[in-house]
């Protein structure tokens, strides 16, 4: 099939397109936390000149815990999202884990997102592609890439075909996951384009018994393996200082690496043929 290209506000990914960036935090844990890392990344952005996504959850529903750290919820966070695309003139992607807040985001947000745990929610897929933004279907820990046909179709019945399709690992056992590079390429056989998710792929669902845990000193690793492979954006959840981050801080990337890490990216993704390789 044909490589398609979806615009993400004033990013575009895909077929013959520059590797983009999608990063942020898990979560916004404050107003002041998410606007200094957004203008952080938004610095770095514009020396490197990555195109860049900035991503930040307002609720996140699916906490190992009830009393998980969930975010300021949708009208707070939705305020602080507007706030920072204001000031930073990037384009926001956020998830969203009801199909009545499809809505109120899509009103804020470029991209909204399907969180993996919700693949197979079909009200939910719908309200995502109803909206007319582009959506990101992460691929649930539990699917073959092959099985994304189905999640596809039922964005594409809404007339949506703004959709990018994001690998973030499988399950691999108990509270393990494991990133098969096999599954980009075949994300890649639909047409849309194909993000990596380098951060989560490394988590360790539950593994703290009331948290989820990960390694995330191999995400860079990941990174770079799937940019050799063949992806059209990589996702990275990253903060100023992960080991106070109220969600994920054991797969986080810190910021202070990220600039070292976006270069090596892109000399491996000109190496591997870059834009003009994805595109084929």
């Amino acid at each position: 099939m044909r490589a398609r290209s979806v615009s993400v506000g004033s990013v575009v990914i895909g077929a013959r397109r520059p590797l983009a960036l999608i990063a942020g935090p898990c979560v916004i844990e404050s107003r002041s936390a998410c606007l200094e890392l957004a203008e952080r990344l938004a610095g770095l952005a514009r020396r490197l000149r990555i195109p860049w996504v900035f991503k930040a959850s307002f609720d996140k529903a699916n906490r190992t815990s009830a009393d998980g750290f969930r975010g300021p919820g949708l009208a707070k966070g939705l305020e602080i999202l507007a706030e920072a695309k204001a000031r930073y003139g990037m384009p926001v992607l956020t998830d969203v884990h009801a199909p009545e807040q499809a809505g109120p985001a899509a009103e804020v947000c470029d991209a909204l997102q399907l969180p993996a745990f919700l693949c197979r929610q079909t009200d939910l897929v719908t309200a995502l592609g109803e909206t007319g933004r582009a959506v990101n279907l992460k691929k649930a820990q539990f699917m073959a890439p092959w099985d994304m046909d189905r999640v596809i179709e039922k964005v594409e019945r809404t007339g949506n075909r703004r959709i990018l399709l994001t690998e973030r690992g499988v399950s691999f056992g108990y509270n393990t996951l494991v990133a098969d590079m096999r599954s980009l390429l075949i994300l890649r056989r639909t047409g849309y384009p194909v993000v990596f998710d380098a951060t989560h792929s490394v988590q360790r669902p539950g593994g703290g018994g009331d948290r989820s845990t990960g390694d995330g000193q191999w995400a860079p690793a990941l990174a770079r393996a799937a940019v050799a492979t063949g992806c059209d954006a990589v996702f990275l959840e990253t903060h100023l200082r992960p080991e106070r981050a109220r969600s994920d801080r054991d797969n986080a990337v810190p910021f202070r690496a990220l600039g070292r890490l976006w270069r090596v990216l892109l000399a491996i993704d000109a190496a591997a043929g870059g834009p003009g390789r994805r595109g084929r």
